[in-house]
């Protein structure tokens, strides 16, 4: 499966600086989004070592004498998951060491939504309310579940959807990666098919549009102006948030 990949990120219209950060490696087929917290200075170290830990755990990964990339076996027997959530688990570990030798970086921390695509694989860790979406044909589906308050109580059956979009809570999220040591990394997969589409998003974009405008915007565009078409329109809606989004599509191999 070969992908193509445009991304973009842009502070809104609310904020002062940008604590999102976001990596498209189209030579591992790898792309993170990643929103931190945690102040000025904390927030965009955080998503910053985020991206480039994780890449160069990868590629530490690839060119080992093993090679799992190079492993031709089904979704259930891949060796990538496992070594994608370490990789996540490593970013987890070296932002709260910067946190805990520089004290203005204390308390720091931030969201990962990634996708690996190897093959027909397409693989996702995940932590915090960074989305990923999988378009396929006219349908749209959350691939993702949000580390959330709100979500919880969803889940609890306390508020609906609806009211969790107006939540004085929708921005507290229940796990993060490196405001403490550990932390438990979802790990997900799945059958890609040519012509999927895959969009990962901080919250600045997944707060402001709803899922048939991400899929409209995506299914009635050139992919390179998809990212900025999103952003104007989550702007226009207010821009609360940092916003950075990644679109990965997907096409048969030769």
């Amino acid at each position: 499966m070969k992908v193509n990949s445009a991304g973009l990120t842009d502070v809104g219209r609310k904020r002062n600086h940008n604590e999102d950060s976001y990596l498209v490696d189209e030579e591992l087929q790898l792309f993170v989004v990643a929103d931190g917290m945690g102040g000025h200075a904390g927030g965009g170290t955080a998503s910053r070592i985020a991206v480039e830990t994780i890449d160069r755990e990868l590629r530490k990964v690839r060119d080992s004498s093993e090679n799992p990339f190079k492993v031709d076996c089904n979704l259930q027997d891949s060796p990538l998951p496992e070594h994608l959530r370490a990789a996540v688990e490593k970013a987890c570990v070296e932002i709260f060491k910067a946190a805990q030798e520089d004290p203005r970086l204390n308390g720091m921390g931030t969201t990962v939504i990634s996708v690996l695509v190897r093959g027909n694989h397409a693989l996702f860790a995940h932590v915090g309310d960074s989305r990923a979406y999988l378009i396929r044909g006219d349908l749209i589906q959350q691939v993702s579940e949000d580390h959330s308050l709100v979500n919880e109580q969803i889940k609890a059956g306390m508020i609906t959807p609806e009211e969790a979009k107006h939540s004085r809570y929708k921005n507290i999220i229940t796990r993060s990666v490196g405001f403490e040591e550990e932390v438990q990394v979802d790990v997900m997969g799945l059958i890609a098919e040519p012509n999927d589409a895959f969009v990962l998003c901080s919250d600045g974009l997944a707060n402001m549009l709803d899922d048939k405008e991400i899929s409209e915007i995506i299914r009635g565009n050139e992919l390179k102006e998809v990212p900025k078409k999103l952003i104007e329109m989550a702007n226009e809606r207010g821009g609360d948030d940092n916003i950075t989004v990644i679109v990965v599509k997907t096409e048969a191999g030769s």
